[in-house]
């Protein structure tokens, strides 16, 4: 028989990833009595977790905030600091697992007490997270309220701005959240249409749950679909480079979500990457780290070669290195 513990943290992660259930559906999930589910609930009230309950025989249980800090023995100090250095760690992506640090801030968001999570919503008002080049802010709580939507399955309404600035309303039903290394995208079916669709989370202006539960057949691969969407964008400006590396090395230093690649016998790749002018892609090849030759666009090609020249008389002549100070200390 599973034991009381290990039965109230089963309890916890259901009650966590819809917006109510009812006794008999957490008694069959668990396969326990209804009489079990209400004396663990009870166990989780004492505990610190705040179970809200509509009464009646079509009512049901749901998780909101808690009265204390459950059973982590943490200090509101410490709980903050952790779900401060977990939203840093999903922004930043720092343990390479962005989704596993957001949804453990998820989880404990949800049973903070009310002093605590008022202080931390102070802090996200406040904290700005410096983006990566070219990576645009996504505004404070926007990955959180997508996550919490996707871990209900909660069909919510989203307003969302464009690439050219134009915003719009419609209902959609959450999936997952994507990381690519470089954006957060938001996989959901678009309820109107009919029809699965990737949006960028930096783009998302508000998302409102609607209380009413989704319900997916045959929900696409997340990962594969953001990936199809962006290798589908058409940018104004391509660049065909080719590096002196197999597939799997000219993969990881150009990701299959930035380029499109082609093998150039075993131990080169062609890669197409597409930007909005020249100085992006320049700017982007420069930043590679590798040696590589611009098959084209000629224009790339010179601005590449006109940096690296400017970069090589700045720094070829030691007799000016030497007449700037880089003789000193000797």
């Amino acid at each position: 028989m599973i034991s009381t513990s290990a039965r109230l943290l089963r309890l916890v992660s259901l009650l966590s990833t819809r917006p109510t259930w009812t006794c008999r559906e957490l008694a069959e999930r668990m396969e326990v009595t209804d009489r079990t589910v209400r004396r663990d609930i009870a166990r989780l009230r004492e505990l610190g977790y705040g179970v809200d309950s509509d009464p009646g025989p079509w009512g049901g249980y749901r998780l909101g905030g808690g009265t204390r800090v459950p059973p982590l023995i943490l200090d509101d100090e410490e709980a903050l600091a952790v779900a401060v250095a977990l939203r840093e760690a999903a922004l930043s992506g720092v343990l390479g697992s962005d989704q596993a640090a957001l949804s453990a801030l998820l989880k404990l968001r949800q049973v903070l007490p009310p002093r605590i999570a008022d202080r931390l919503g102070e802090m996200d008002a406040t904290f700005v997270h410096t983006p990566r080049p070219e990576e645009r802010q996504i505004p404070p709580g926007v990955l959180l309220e997508l996550a919490a939507v996707c871990r209900r399955g909660e069909r919510a309404r989203l307003s969302y701005r464009d690439h050219a600035g134009k915003e719009t309303v419609r209902d959609i039903d959450p999936y997952r959240l994507v990381h690519t290394g470089r954006r957060w995208y938001f996989v959901a079916r678009d309820v109107a249409r009919d029809d699965w669709r990737t949006f960028r989370a930096d783009r998302v202006v508000r998302v409102q749950p609607t209380g009413q539960t989704c319900e997916f057949v045959d929900p696409p691969d997340p990962a594969l679909l953001v990936s199809r969407s962006i290798a589908g964008v058409v940018y104004p400006l391509y660049v065909k480079v080719r590096l002196p590396h197999p597939m799997d090395r000219a993969l990881r230093l150009v990701p299959p979500t930035i380029g499109t690649h082609h093998p150039d016998g075993p131990d080169a790749t062609v890669v197409e990457i597409g930007g909005n002018d020249v100085d992006q892609l320049t700017t982007y090849l420069l930043g590679l780290g590798t040696a590589l030759r611009v098959l084209s666009p000629d224009r790339v090609r010179e601005e590449l070669l006109r940096r690296t020249r400017e970069l090589f008389e700045e720094n070829g002549n030691s007799e000016n290195n030497e007449d700037n100070g880089g003789g000193r200390g000797r």
